[in-house]
């Protein structure tokens, strides 16, 4: 409609031009003549006739070479018009795509990405989309070969790399997620998704140290929230404390707790795995003066009970330290039952069943009653003895019980 427009606008001022030319020079006796001759050949016409033949002449000329550049133009309108259709359909079906997706319909949606991508503005998009609906049902094969087809667009390393570890995350494969992982870390050590998926890497591997080493980075980058990165850290230097404490390696676990940052060392919890590797190290006495200040600090049952394990080369200075704390915790059945343990070290046999039977009567339990029938077996009193095993164990008894149901 356009073109047509601009033709009848052409032909208009072709013919207006015409009429003008003829007005002008008609007002003249003589508007003169034009003469041509070429070889045997003339040609004599009048002034006015031929200017208006010019006029005409550069019109034709002019619409002819328009219809032949249209024409030169016309198989790349037709490509064009042919790649738009294609693309447009790629760009619904990358919807579509999304929607099953998000539906659940995971073999349609991967068919539909698959089928548009080549004509795609986004192929990229469609590939990676489709290799996490293949991983989805379960075709790990299709989910690498999408992947390879997505890495060959320009500049989608760390796009491709990224899915791909998640993907094998995901799937539980561990060491390929963190291959690539490592891979996209040399390339950008900031990136922030690449950080936390190392976490989550280390963190289901069991890998503790790398994890601990890369906790600065992530603090650094601000990949998590400082309340995280502590929760983190904490999490951290307690397994790894419990692996030193596997080890039996008393030098291992000191320059471990040495690394251990003070607000870390404080929470009963770590400190508690610090102590219990020590003691079973056989390393009691290196460590009772801190777990005597330690327990004056927070009072902890936990670390109680690993004070009154201790092998001190004291004893009776042991068994007067946790009486002090009575004073305090009259009604701690554990402290008792501590005071009662190293009351039987220390010999005296009478406060020990005192302090055992005080424990069991605020609240029994399964140790008191076998400490107490321990002492009452080795002072002869077989009956008393009998009673204290059977309480104890009617007592275990319940408690698996409770723990099952």
């Amino acid at each position: 409609m356009k073109n047509l427009i601009y033709f009848l606008g052409a032909l208009s001022v072709a013919i207006a031009a015409a009429f003008l030319v003829n007005h002008l020079l008609g007002g003249f006796d003589s508007p003169g003549y034009v003469l041509m001759g070429i070889g045997e050949w003339s040609l004599e016409t009048t002034l006015i006739v031929f200017i208006i033949a010019l006029i005409f002449l550069f019109f034709f000329l002019y619409l002819f070479f328009r219809v032949l550049g249209w024409l030169a133009r016309l198989p790349g309108k037709i490509k064009s018009r042919g790649q738009n259709v294609r693309f447009n359909r790629s760009q619904e079906a990358l919807i579509a795509g999304l929607v099953d997706s998000a539906e659940g319909n995971w073999e349609k949606a991967e068919k539909t990405l698959i089928k548009h991508a080549s004509h795609s503005g986004a192929p990229l998009l469609h590939y990676l989309t489709a290799a996490r609906a293949a991983q989805s049902r379960g075709a790990i094969d299709k989910r690498d070969e999408y992947l390879q087809q997505a890495a060959q667009a320009p500049g989608s390393d760390i796009a491709v790399g990224l899915t791909q570890a998640e993907l094998n995350l995901s799937g539980n494969q561990f060491d390929e997620a963190l291959e690539t992982l490592n891979k996209l870390h040399s390339i950008d050590p900031t990136h922030s998704t690449v950080l936390k998926l190392l976490h989550q890497a280390y963190q289901k591997m069991g890998d503790w140290e790398a994890l601990r080493n890369l906790i600065p980075s992530l603090h650094n980058n601000k990949v998590m929230m400082e309340a995280e990165i502590k929760l983190l850290e904490t999490e951290a230097f307690s397994k790894l404390l419990k692996q030193a404490a596997e080890t039996k390696d008393i030098q291992q676990v000191e320059a471990l707790w040495a690394e251990i940052p003070n607000y870390i060392k404080t929470m009963p919890g770590i400190s508690a795995i610090y102590f219990a590797a020590m003691i079973e190290s056989g390393a009691d006495t290196k460590i009772e003066d801190e777990l005597t200040r330690a327990l004056a600090m927070h009072w902890n049952e936990t670390l109680l009970v690993l004070f009154g394990s201790i092998n001190s080369v004291d004893t009776f200075r042991q068994l007067e330290i946790a009486e002090q704390w009575l004073v305090m915790h009259q009604t701690s059945s554990t402290l008792l039952t501590v005071l009662g343990k190293l009351s039987l070290k220390c010999g005296d046999e009478i406060k020990a069943a005192s302090y055992l039977s005080n424990s069991i009567s605020i609240e029994p339990t399964v140790y008191a009653y076998q400490l107490l029938g321990d002492l009452c077996y080795n002072r002869g009193d077989k009956d008393k003895a009998s009673e204290c095993y059977k309480q104890g164990l009617e007592l275990a008894s319940s408690e698996i019980v409770s723990r099952i149901i």
